[in-house]
């Protein structure tokens, strides 16, 4: 599973960091080459965005490294 800005995850599993960022796995699977037809600048709005109305940082690896440069 993964989901835009790591959000969301399993309440029942104590002390997880919740869902791999969607922004990370399509980072990784770009630089394997393979093609996603996802707009990686529009799922980083949409990832800043939704972050940014929760009063928190991006949780993608991605995010970060762009948005706290």
């Amino acid at each position: 599973d993964s989901s835009v800005s790591g959000l969301g995850g399993c309440p029942y599993a104590k002390g997880a960091s919740g869902n791999v960022a969607t922004e990370d796995v399509l980072y990784m699977l770009n630089g394997m080459g393979i093609e996603t037809g996802v707009d990686m600048q529009k799922l980083l709005a949409a990832g800043r965005f939704i972050s940014e109305s929760l009063g928190r940082l991006p949780a993608s690896k991605v995010g970060k490294a762009l948005y706290q440069a």
